[in-house]
């Protein structure tokens, strides 16, 4: 397996950290490519009480019978369970230098590993993934509603994948760092002042998961099927969205190596967030024109005022 991988990642002048970032954009571009085609569209993205029949009980093509195979909604929970799964056992793996992080640590090419994030960036963004997960999790579970939505297989896989890329991601640009040092307790000690960019991006990081949160709590109050009448949601349709996204830039600019404006890995990690929940609020915005007041959703903002 091992040789494999290193022919595959020699055939494509790859090293580990170009194939993770690799990973994300191809997995953005696949999502935005369903989108084109309305046959796609309509099948694979719109889910939930947004989607609609498109083909009748009786339907046998190809295309028909990939969207039987689903799962609970509630399997959503699942992709926080991961993304802690994947927080905890990678820990673990720093901490011992396993054979895990040794196989991928190995398989960084020089140029990486001397721009390596510092530890303490390591740490930082460790940190706050795990909050998030923790965060999202919690929210699953008291906020979650008795439904019969489903989702479809390549969704749940699509989003396990992600959470799990999600823990390399977010140390693979510290793999010099961390094979040049033997990790200890004495390393949790903020023994320096953090630098203006984690100063300025870690509350940024907060107010936007906080966001978040108070929009996750406004749609577990709301009656089911009305039009959000809070106050975020008055300007834009998604704005739960548009946190994320904000969340994870948030720790690609905190991750960013030495002499770098921004973590590439984790930006393409952002960008896959993006694209993904960038298509969902379109479809989102669509089903509340044709639901509620045209007039009163068309001005909305998708995810972002004045961006998106």
């Amino acid at each position: 397996m091992a040789s494999l991988l290193d022919r595959a990642l020699d055939l494509m002048s790859m090293d580990a950290v170009d194939a993770v970032r690799a990973g994300f954009l191809l997995a953005a571009a696949t999502v935005y490519a369903v989108s084109v085609p309305s046959a796609l569209r309509s099948r694979f993205l719109v889910y939930g009480p947004r989607a609609t029949p498109t083909t009748s009980p009786e339907s046998s093509g190809l295309l028909d019978r990939l969207t039987k195979w689903r799962v609970p909604h509630h399997y959503f929970r699942q992709f926080y369970i991961a993304s802690l799964l994947s927080s905890a056992f990678w820990a673990f793996q720093l901490v011992t230098r396993g054979f895990a992080f040794q196989a991928i640590a190995a398989r960084v090419n020089d140029e990486h590993k001397q721009q390596s994030m510092s530890l303490h960036q390591v740490l930082t963004c460790w940190i706050l993934l795990t909050m998030q997960g923790l965060r999202r999790l919690w929210e699953c579970n008291i906020f979650a509603k008795p439904s019969s939505s489903q989702m479809l297989v390549p969704h749940w896989l699509l989003g396990l994948g992600f959470y799990l890329a999600a823990g390399v991601a977010i140390w693979i640009e510290g793999a010099g760092s961390l094979l040049s040092h033997t990790l200890t307790i004495d390393d949790l000690k903020m023994t320096n002042a953090p630098s203006m960019r984690t100063f300025a991006c870690v509350p940024l990081f907060l107010v936007a998961s906080g966001l978040q949160h108070d929009c996750h709590h406004f749609l577990f109050t709301l009656k089911r099927y009305t039009l959000p009448d809070h106050a975020l949601f008055r300007g834009i349709v998604c704005p739960h969205y548009g946190a994320e996204c904000i969340i994870y830039l948030t720790l690609a600019l905190v991750a960013a190596p030495p002499g770098q404006m921004v973590n590439k890995t984790l930006l393409s990690c952002a960008a896959f967030v993006a694209v993904n929940l960038g298509l969902t609020a379109r479809t989102t915005k669509e089903w509340y024109m044709n639901k509620f007041d045209r007039e009163q959703v068309k001005s909305r903002w998708l995810m972002i005022p004045y961006v998106y």
